[in-house]
């Protein structure tokens, strides 16, 4: 019986993936590029051929975390409702995982922003298309964008504090809070746009 098999991944491939998680979870400056060749298993020649410098290396992996973050986040809200309550059901899932060390783009800004600032740009660019998502979750009105907005920085405030807590719950319970309140003029207006019987 023929077993389908992944393809192996290209020496590219490694190198970014190896990357994406030595600068998400030990941090993009305390990771060095010996421990990148190292862990991939590529020698330093191909490294250099693929990235020809860590800054390259850095903004290769912003994209590719991106993408992935992103079609995460999207599959999550599909999960839980598409509607901004999924938001809170969504971030839980994600700070419950061992892994979790925060928002690679506000880290990224916070370590490197000074000294790469192609990697603000792309940092910029990930929230801008985060808080589009949002948008998405809210009923059309002029002040959608505004609210998309709002929720957009208390999605933010709730992972940065998931990332400093020995738990998440505080995180959970204030996204939660600040979901209502910035929803509840939006409901209550639909219910009482609603026609009585």
């Amino acid at each position: 019986m023929n077993r389908k098999t992944d393809p192996v991944p290209s020496a590219r491939e490694r190198i970014l993936h190896t990357a994406h998680d030595l600068f998400y979870l030990q941090g993009i400056r305390a990771t060095g590029i010996d421990q990148v060749i190292a862990e991939s298993g590529v020698t330093k020649v191909t490294l250099y051929r693929h990235y020809p410098s860590k800054n390259d290396l850095i903004l290769a992996f912003l994209d590719y975390r991106h993408e992935r973050w992103m079609s995460w986040f999207d599959g999550a809200l599909s999960r839980f409702g598409s509607n901004p309550a999924a938001l809170v059901a969504a971030m839980g899932e994600w700070f419950a995982h061992p892994q979790f060390r925060g928002c690679a783009f506000i880290n990224a800004v916070a370590e490197i922003g000074p000294v790469l600032p192609e990697a603000v740009t792309r940092s910029r660019e990930h929230k801008r298309q985060m808080q589009a998502r949002i948008a998405e979750l809210l009923p059309p009105g002029n002040r959608r964008e505004a609210r998309a907005g709002a929720l957009a920085i208390a999605v933010d405030g709730a992972i940065v504090r998931a990332a400093c807590e020995a738990t998440p719950q505080a995180a959970l319970d204030g996204l939660e809070t600040a979901v209502e309140a910035i929803c509840a003029p939006v409901a209550s207006r639909q219910a009482a746009a609603k026609p009585r019987a």
